[in-house]
C-alpha cells in the first residue's frame, strides 16, 4: 500500500498537526508501509533498525484508534526502561492535541505510584515485561479490553529470556486483537513467537539505514592485545572527540573502563544493567548536559538510548555480531549531523571485522594514530600540573624516609627523571622507547609456507631474532601452503627482507607483496 504523505492515510487532523510541530514532513520507509495495513485492521511484522522511526508506525495508528476515556486499550512492550520511556514520550507528544493518557511502567520505579497511575486509567501502558506482569499478579492492571498489542524490539526480548513473561501477558490479552510486532532481525526464535500469536501479519522489512548512512565515518585501528586502553587514550588527545558513547562487551568491563579514564582527568562514567533507575537517570542527565564527555556502557544498558549531540561511537570491544555494530554506530550521526565510528581490533579479531564489513557492505576504513607534537605537550602540561599540585600535599614519614635513603646514592636529578618516567608509563602506557606499539603496520609477504614446516612460533621467533622487535608488535599472521603474510612497523620492514637469506628454510626471495587489506 502506497501514501504519498501523513496527509493522505487517513489520520486524524489532530496527529497531523502534531506530526508537523514534530518536524516531520515525509514518513519514513516503515511508516509508508505500516500505517495503512495497521489503520486497515492488520496485523503487522516489521523488520526495522532503532531510528528509522518504527515508534510512529505503530503509534499513530493505535493513536488514531483509540478513545479517551475509555480505559486500557494498548499495550506496548519492550525490553529496557529506557527504551519504555523514549516510546511514552513520543507517544504522548503525538497524541497531546487528543489527551491520551500514556504510562510507562517498569522496574526500579515505585510500585505503589505505579498502581496510583494505574487507577487513573489511562489509555496506553509502555511497560517492560518483569514489570508487567507483577502488576498482572497482583491484579492492579486488566488487558481484558486491549485492543492492540505491541512487542517492540523482540528479537532483544527473546534475548533477555523474556519470553516466559511474553507468553503469560499475552494470556492474559483477548483474542480478538491487533498485534504489531517489530524486531530488528527476523530469527527463528521471532517468527515462532509471530506465527504462534499473530493472525496473517503483514510482513515489512526494512533494510538497515546505517548500511548505507553516508554521515556516519566509520574507520578502525589495529591494536594489541593489552594496550587498549592506552591507545584510547592516545585516541582521546588525539582527535575532535566532543562527546563519545564507548561500548564494552561487559558490564565489568564498562565500569573498569570508566574507573581508568576518571583516573586520567577525563569526565566519563558508566551505563550498565545493575544500576539503579535513579543512577541511571542521574548519569543520563549529566551526559545530555554535557557534564559528562564520555558515557562508557554495554550493548543493553544502550538500547533505547537517543542523544542527539554524539559525535564518536567508539567499539572498545569490537562486537562478534555484525547487528551489535549496526546498532552501537546508530547512536551518532543523529538528526543529520555528522558522526564517526571508530573500532578497536585486536590483530586475531579481524575475522570479526571482514564479517561486518560483509554484513554492511562496505569497507571500513583502516586508520593509524597520529603521533604528533601537540598531543605530546598536552601530556606533558597535564604530568606537570599532577606533579605539581602533589607537591603541595603533606608526604608521609615513610615516604620522607625513603627519598632520604635514594638521595644517599643517587643524584636528586636522576631520580626525578626516573620517577618522571614511571608516572608517564603509569597515566600514558608508553615512552618513547615503547613507541612502536603504536607504530604504523603493514602486511607482507614472506616466501615460506605450511608446505616448508613454518608455523606462528617460528615466523614470532624469526622477526624477533633479527629486529629486535617484541612478541606484542608483531601483528596478525596467515600461513599459507607457500607464503606467509605477517604484519610488522613499517620502519621494520627493510630488516626483515634482508635477513630472509639468513633464516634457515628455503632460500627464496622475499617478495614486497602487500597484501590486500
Amino acid at each position: 500500500m502506497e501514501n504519498n504523505g501523513f496527509s493522505n492515510m487517513g489520520l486524524k487532523h489532530e496527529l497531523l498537526a502534531m506530526i508537523e510541530a514534530k518536524g516531520f514532513k515525509y514518513p519514513t520507509p516503515i511508516q509508508t508501509e505500516a500505517i495503512p495495513w495497521a489503520l486497515a485492521g492488520e496485523d503487522i511484522m516489521g523488520q526495522a533498525q532503532t531510528g528509522t522511526g518504527k515508534t510512529a508506525a505503530f503509534g499513530l495508528p493505535i493513536l488514531n484508534k483509540v478513545e479517551k476515556g475509555q480505559g486500557l486499550q494498548a499495550l506496548i512492550l519492550c525490553p529496557t526502561r529506557e527504551l519504555a520511556v523514549q516510546i511514552t514520550k513520543e507517544i504522548s507528544f503525538l497524541g497531546s492535541q487528543l489527551s491520551i493518557n500514556v504510562l510507562p511502567v517498569y522496574g526500579g520505579q515505585s510500585i505503589e505510584k505505579q498502581i496510583y497511575a494505574l487507577k487513573q486509567n489511562p489509555e496506553i501502558v509502555v511497560g517492560t515485561p518483569g514489570r508487567l506482569l507483577d502488576h498482572l499478579q497482583r491484579r492492579t492492571i486488566s488487558l481484558k479490553e486491549i485492543k492492540f498489542l505491541v512487542l517492540d524490539e523482540a528479537d532483544e526480548m527473546l534475548d533477555m529470556g523474556f519470553l516466559p513473561d511474553i507468553e503469560k501477558i499475552i494470556g492474559f490479552c483477548p483474542l480478538r486483537r491487533q498485534t504489531f510486532l517489530f524486531s530488528a532481525t527476523l530469527d527463528e526464535k521471532v517468527r515462532r513467537l509471530a506465527a504462534k500469536y499473530m493472525h496473517k501479519p503483514r510482513l515489512i522489512v526494512i533494510p538497515s539505514p546505517e548500511r548505507t548512512v553516508p554521515v556516519i565515518e566509520q574507520k578502525y585501528y589495529v591494536v594489541k592485545p593489552g594496550w587498549k586502553n592506552e591507545f584510547l587514550c592516545w585516541l582521546l588527545e588525539s582527535l575532535d572527540i566532543s562527546s563519545s558513547l564507548i561500548f564494552c562487551r561487559t558490564k565489568r568491563g564498562a565500569a573498569e573502563l570508566a574507573a581508568v579514564l576518571q583516573s586520567r582527568g577525563y569526565t566519563a562514567d558508566c551505563l550498565h544493567g545493575d544500576m539503579s533507575q535513579r543512577e541511571r537517570d542521574h548519569v543520563m542527565n549529566a551526559f545530555r548536559r554535557r557534564r559528562i564527555r564520555i558515557l562508557t556502557a554495554t550493548d543493553l544498558a544502550a538500547r533505547g538510548l537517543d542523544i542527539k549531540h554524539v559525535s564518536h561511537v567508539i567499539n572498545y570491544d569490537i562486537p562478534e555480531d555484525p547487528e551489535n555494530y549496526v546498532h552501537r554506530i546508530g547512536r551518532t550521526g543523529r538528526a543529520g549531523r555528522r558522526g564517526t565510528a571508530i573500532t578497536l581490533v585486536e590483530p586475531e579479531q579481524m575475522k570479526w571485522l571482514k564479517a561486518i564489513e560483509r554484513y554492511i557492505g562496505r569497507k571500513i576504513e583502516k586508520e593509524h594514530l597520529p603521533l604528533d607534537e601537540k598531543v605530546r605537550e598536552k601530556q606533558l602540561l597535564q604530568l606537570e600540573a599532577l606533579v605539581q599540585n602533589k607537591v603541595k600535599e603533606k608526604i608521609s614519614p615513610l615516604v620522607e624516609e625513603l627519598a632520604l635513603r635514594l638521595m644517599k646514592n643517587n643524584q636528586p636529578e636522576d631520580l626525578l627523571k626516573t620517577v618522571l618516567s614511571m608516572l608517564w608509563k603509569d597515566y600514558y602506557g608508553e615512552t618513547e622507547e615503547g613507541r612502536e606499539d603504536f607504530a604504523e603496520m603493514v602486511n607482507i609477504a614472506l616466501p615460506w609456507g605450511r608446505k616448508h614446516g613454518i608455523n606462528v612460533k617460528l615466523i614470532h621467533e624469526f622477526i624477533m631474532d633479527y629486529t629486535g622487535l617484541s612478541s606484542s608488535s608483531i601483528g596478525e599472521i596467515e600461513i599459507g601452503k607457500e607464503e606467509t603474510y605477517v604484519e610488522i612497523p613499517l620502519d621494520y620492514v627493510d630488516i626483515v627482507y634482508k635477513a630472509i637469506d639468513s633464516f634457515p628454510v628455503g632460500r627464496r626471495t622475499g617478495k614486497r607483496t602487500a597484501k590486500t587489506e
